[in-house]
């Protein structure tokens, strides 16, 4: 068994799931948290040796919450990985509501601020590291995504500030860019994307697969083991990086 503790926020479904299983089956201790109570128990079925924790990122007390139970449970943090974040609206700048621009950013921004100013004592204590979930969106426009991008962009900036900051203490920040990944988050993105351009969703689909060089969509696995690969002592020397995993991409204009 490994020791170390890994924290991963929206760890419920999708790329937070398949990195908790991952890392579970190779020992680590994991504690998930996530805003979607019944996807936590389906999982602790599937998992029922992880931990978990109901809470709502954008909420400081609920976070504030959640590290106290890191700290009596675990007393310690290996790895964060920040992977909270929603699509966000579909609309042209001057179309968007200001409720949606503001609740974009409290979930894809501001939940990870919260967090990794608690998480921060913890990884300097280990000397550990930290992964943030941003987006082949945070090194691309793309259109009618404005708070999406917007916040990834922000992501990105952020790991590199961390690194700086960090890197003294001997912990490691990255962050991670993924284009279009396997799941029903991308297949509600697409309907909603077809509904906007007046499009069939199977013609947005298709655009979408032809925006990288590979012409592929990502596997959650897939970042899961690069997640593994950077929490390892084989990237000992990587940190402030911004990685794309997104089969080359070209352009998201289209």
């Amino acid at each position: 068994m490994n020791n170390k503790v890994i924290l991963i926020t929206a760890g419920a479904t999708g790329i937070g799931r398949a990195v908790a299983r991952h890392f579970s089956t190779e020992g680590y201790r994991v504690h998930v948290c996530d805003v979607n109570q019944s996807a936590l128990r389906q999982l602790c079925t599937e998992l029922p040796q992880i931990g978990s924790t109901c809470v709502d990122l954008t909420q400081p007390a609920q976070v504030d919450d959640l590290f106290e139970t890191i700290h009596s449970d675990y007393g310690e943090l290996d790895i964060l990985i920040n992977n909270v974040g929603i699509a966000g609206p579909t609309a042209t700048v001057e179309n968007i509501p200001l409720e949606d621009w503001q609740h974009t950013i409290d979930v894809d921004l501001n939940g990870i601020f919260y967090v990794v100013r608690r998480a921060v004592p913890l990884l300097k204590q280990s000397r550990g590291c930290m992964i943030n979930m941003s987006s082949n969106a945070g090194l691309f426009g793309c259109p009618l995504r404005s708070p999406y991008v917007a916040a990834k962009w922000a992501i990105i900036g952020l790991t590199k500030t961390w690194a700086i900051e960090l890197g003294p203490f001997g912990v490691r920040v990255n962050a991670l860019c993924p284009g279009s990944v396997e799941g029903p988050r991308i297949d509600q993105v697409i309907d909603t994307d077809a509904k906007t351009r007046g499009l069939s969703p199977t013609e947005v689909r298709q655009a979408y697969l032809e925006q990288n060089s590979l012409g592929v969509f990502i596997k959650p696995e897939n970042i899961a083991q690069t997640v593994w690969f950077l929490c390892s002592e084989a990237a000992q020397h990587i940190s402030g990086q911004a990685i794309p995993i997104d089969g080359h991409t070209e352009t998201l204009t289209s």
